[in-house]
């Protein structure tokens, strides 16, 4: 599809200048990535972010789908003989999805239609002779439609009934008035499905449930949805009706004059709204709404999973991974900074073998045999236990213990990538592996686990699941890409989302650094396997390489940019070294006496910003965090009570925190702040460590409410 043709409706659907986006298109079809598109392009597409750039993929892909859908559409005429130069022309100049479907409806191939049904009976004249109304002794002229198939009166004129309504149906001024209905007046209803009450206990809040469609909140349009689906609802959106029809009739009505052709074109517009044009609607309306609910869910599911990742590592720090339990014990692991298995054992403080003297004496070994900076405790089953029993532990050394998030590890610990990292070893020593390393570098160790196994999302199965995969890893691809890979550490899982590489390139640059060696700078990229020219434009930028000989090689700054960088130290007499370790030169140095060529001052000033901090990791520094020690108990809580707890998920109705408990509490929406809150990830982030008040406590569903203010 041309180009010039998609990118000034995708500049009038988004509000961005058409120039932009036709620069930014012409990126994309080249096969420049979201990315590197919005880092080093900013002169090409006038500084949009990735946000805007996404959006314009998006549209992009969208609009060519349609365009494909057209083609099909205009195809499926022409073979009917019935394109017209005129529809043609309506086809092509139309970009609505919608409009396109209304147009292509009456020449869309039909199963047996009871209209269709009838027209083989010869039963259609009839039905113009009925919409013409202008007949006044219609039964005088039945008789002539009258057969073996046709062998009374009335079935005459219910076939020709039958195809009014399908003309009705088909009629695209009629299906926008029903649609404006919808729109106007429509109610979701749901109903519980007789004697599922119990079964579908979960649901009771939607057993008798009804509300206008425009002020269904997403979370609850999938919830009715799931419902739905399980068999335990019934879930109808209808408008008013008979305004509806009074509506359809007015249009049919002859203008001059009722007869009794009016009246059979009355109950044909009724049966109708009825058969046709309001179960289709409704399917249309349903599936908007649910396509609404589900952008809103994947939305907010991408910014935790984006909040997640990008969450404070502790660095290179050797690390002792807890996965804690009862009965089968607490899984250690000592890992050396880079994350390397050295050791792994298990003990047992807890009940029912409780040896909490070995146990002690066993960790203090570990901790100071493996010179232990840190401890990552997992957060499930017996973790607040195993928290307590770590943190009284008098070491020979410094060593700050910290809750991590067991979300998905049991997911990684049972894959084939955990078989591959650790092939000797169960799914419990992988699982408190993976524990230590989410401490010690949560993004790296995050993009081996399929992020809907993360935890971070509401109704991830209930949405559409393309849509999720494609947008959660787009938010993968931009985390990565924004803090950047070292290339000589970095696993292949690391390395496939990294711009323009993919898993191919991944695993090739891992191999080569196996076979060769740590690489010694980025020009030595472009001897791995399959390393063309525009995938090294694409990555070169966002891989980096520790003690190269170019310091630049260790930065953001993107190679074809180097020789800018160098010029730069040239005029100012010194090394490239020197200019990025005395801050003094960099204050000297005019950006926009640079700008020439493909170079202008947003990528000067990129590098500028850049060289201030080579290399230096985006993400903040990870804190310590400790629960209130006298709850460890649903039972514990009383109203009123002011707790420390951390963000586990955020929908679009509050946010979920962890107190300390098996449950965790909801803080709603209207809680979260002395203010209007209509986007909760403004106000918290995941795994953010807030103060909440205990305001309510439903023990027999083991639910618990919290706020963030004093309300």
């Amino acid at each position: 599809m041309n180009e010039h043709i998609l990118s000034p409706l995708i500049a009038r659907s988004l509000g961005i200048a058409a120039d932009k986006v036709a620069r930014t298109v012409a990126l994309l079809g080249e096969g420049a990535t979201i990315p590197f598109i919005s880092r080093y392009r900013k002169e090409v597409t006038g500084g949009l972010d990735e946000v805007q750039i996404a959006d314009i993929s998006d549209r992009l892909d969208r609009l060519t789908e349609l365009a494909k859908r057209k083609e099909t559409v205009l195809g499926s005429i022409e073979e009917q003989g019935k394109l017209t130069d005129e529809l043609r022309q309506r086809i092509e100049g139309c970009w609505d999805a919608t409009e396109i479907e209304d147009i292509y409806l009456p020449y869309k191939p039909k199963r047996q239609t009871r209209a269709e049904i009838a027209r083989k009976k010869g039963l259609e004249p009839l039905a113009t002779l009925i919409m013409l109304q202008t007949e006044r002794n219609l039964s005088a002229r039945v008789g002539a439609f009258l057969s073996d198939d046709v062998p009374s009166e009335e079935d005459a004129l219910q076939g020709a009934r039958d195809i009014i309504a399908e003309l009705v149906s088909e009629d695209e001024d009629s299906r926008n008035a029903v649609r404006q209905s919808f729109e106007r007046t429509a109610v979701i209803a749901a109903k519980v499905v007789k004697g599922k009450e119990e079964e579908g206990a979960k649901y009771r809040d939607y057993f008798d449930f009804s509300e206008p469609l425009g002020r269904c909140s997403s979370h609850r349009l999938l919830a009715l949805r799931r419902g739905e689906a399980e068999g335990v609802l019934r879930v109808s959106i209808s408008p008013e009706a008979e305004p509806c029809i009074d509506r359809l009739k007015l249009r049919y009505a002859a203008k001059r004059g009722r007869n009794d052709s009016t009246e059979h074109v009355y109950q044909a517009v009724e049966d109708s709204f009825k058969r046709l044009l309001k179960p289709s609607i409704e399917t249309e309306f349903a599936s908007l709404s649910k396509e609404k609910a589900d952008g809103e869910a994947i939305r907010i599911f991408a910014a935790n999973l984006r909040q997640l990742l990008l969450a404070p590592p502790l660095g290179q720090k050797r690390t002792l991974g807890v996965d804690p339990g009862f009965r089968t014990g607490c899984k250690l692991v000592c890992l050396d900074g880079q994350g390397n298995l050295l050791h792994n054992e298990t003990i047992y403080p807890h009940p029912p073998q409780n040896q909490k003297d070995k146990a002690s004496a066993k960790l203090a070994k570990l901790v100071s045999s493996y010179a232990i900076d840190a401890i990552a405790i997992g957060n499930g089953t017996a973790g607040r236990e195993t928290e307590e029993f770590i943190t009284g532990i008098q070491f020979d050394r410094q060593v700050q213990a910290f809750v991590v998030s067991e979300n998905g590890a049991s997911i990684y610990s049972a894959s084939k990538t955990a078989r591959e990292e650790f092939p000797d070893y169960d799914v419990t020593v992988r699982g408190a592996v993976s524990i230590g390393r989410r401490l010690m570098d949560p993004l790296a160790e995050l993009v081996k686990i399929d992020p809907k196994s993360i935890g971070v999302g509401q109704y991830q199965y209930d949405v559409n699941q393309s849509l999720l995969k494609k947008s959660l890893d787009q938010t993968v691809e931009s985390c990565v890409n924004t803090v950047g890979v070292d290339v000589n550490t970095a696993s292949r899982h690391l390395l496939t989302y990294v711009s323009g590489l993919g898993p191919t390139l991944a695993q090739n640059i891992v191999e080569y650094r196996t076979a060769n060696g740590p690489f010694r700078s980025r020009k030595e990229l472009m001897m791995v396997p399959r390393m063309g020219k525009k995938s090294f434009e694409q990555s070169a930028g966002f891989l980096r390489i520790s003690g190269a000989a170019n310091p630049l090689d260790n930065s953001a700054v993107h190679p074809e940019s180097y020789e800018v960088v160098e010029r730069m130290a040239d005029d100012l007499n010194c090394t490239v070294d020197k200019l990025i370790a005395d801050k003094g030169l960099r204050c000297k140095i005019d950006p926009s006496a640079y700008v020439g060529g493909s170079v202008g001052l947003p990528t000067l000033l990129d590098i500028m910003e850049e060289l201030d901090k080579p290399g230096r990791d985006p993400r903040s520094s990870v804190r310590v965090f400790s629960f209130e020690p006298s709850i460890k108990k649903l039972e514990d809580l009383q109203v009123g009570m002011h707790l420390p707890g951390i963000v586990t998920n955020i929908t679009r109705f509050g946010c979920f925190v962890d107190i300390g408990i098996k449950e965790n509490g909801l803080v709603h929406v209207s809680r979260m702040a002395d203010r209007f809150v209509d986007d909760p990830t403004q106000i918290v982030s995941i795994h953010q460590q807030v103060k909440v008040r205990v305001t309510g406590i439903d023990t027999e569903r083991r639910r618990i409410e919290l706020s963030m203010t004093n309300k």
